[in-house]
């Protein structure tokens, strides 16, 4: 595996400009324009899509009466939350559908109180309709904000198992990308800032982008439960956004 400073010195070869020494060097304008663009390279691929590697498991305790979950207390890494994978683990109970923002606020003034457990992701925030009337686990996947790990520094039980970095903050940081991908997206970025042509390099990046993607998409809809699993009538509604 390959840092972050050994793919941007592998990219500089390819574009026959001077190798980065240290990306964090404030005095050095080359570094700084490499770690600009090694940061959108990551950005641009966190966002684009549910990632294999980026797919990861949460879990909220949810408690009788309280109605809003910051969601950091939770789960620190969160990106977005995948649609169709949000289960009550006590009672085997599944996400039965997505609550739009018209029927969020209809159900909020002209119903009373429901049976199913609906929320909304507002505000980083896990916000329900109605409080909890009782205690129950939720489980769930989510796309995960991690880009990078650092297997020299310690993680926060002070292991030294790959600390989990949502930010690039050395040189030694481990894309959790494809480095290919990594290298291609810097290379074609590098073009640009630079006033060069860039579109056949664009165009690659952009292929690669999608085949890899393609290539990963196993987790399309995620089975929490048992092979006999029969969903029960009530379940949990969705928003991601309001």
């Amino acid at each position: 595996m390959s840092t972050i400073l050994e793919i941007c010195q592998e990219a500089a070869s390819l574009v026959a400009t001077q190798k980065p020494t240290d990306l964090f060097d404030e005095n050095s304008q080359q570094s700084a324009i490499f770690l600009s663009i090694a940061k959108d390279t990551l950005d641009s691929l966190r966002r684009y899509g549910d990632w294999q590697e980026l797919t990861k498991e949460g879990k909220l305790l949810v408690v009788p009466h309280k109605q809003v979950y910051y969601i950091p207390d939770f789960c620190p890494d969160f990106y977005a939350l995948m649609p169709n994978t949000v289960y009550i683990r006590d009672t085997a109970e599944n996400v039965i559908g997505a609550v739009s923002p018209e029927q969020w606020q209809r159900e909020r003034f002209f119903n009373g109180g429901l049976p199913d457990l609906q929320f909304k992701i507002q505000n980083n925030c896990l916000r329900f309709l109605e409080p909890p009337r009782q205690r129950c686990h939720i489980v769930f996947y989510y796309r995960s904000a991690v880009i990078a790990l650092n297997m020299k520094e310690k993680n926060e039980t002070g292991c030294c198992s790959p600390f989990e970095k949502t930010v690039l903050t050395d040189n030694d940081d481990i894309p959790v990308f494809d480095e290919y991908l990594v290298k291609l997206g810097i290379i074609w970025r590098w073009y640009k800032r630079n006033g060069l042509p860039y579109e056949e390099e664009l165009n690659e990046y952009e292929k690669e982008v999608k085949a890899k993607f393609g290539n990963g998409l196993c987790l399309k809809d995620i089975p929490l439960t048992g092979r006999y699993f029969k969903p029960l009538n009530g379940g949990v509604h969705v928003i991601s956004h309001c």
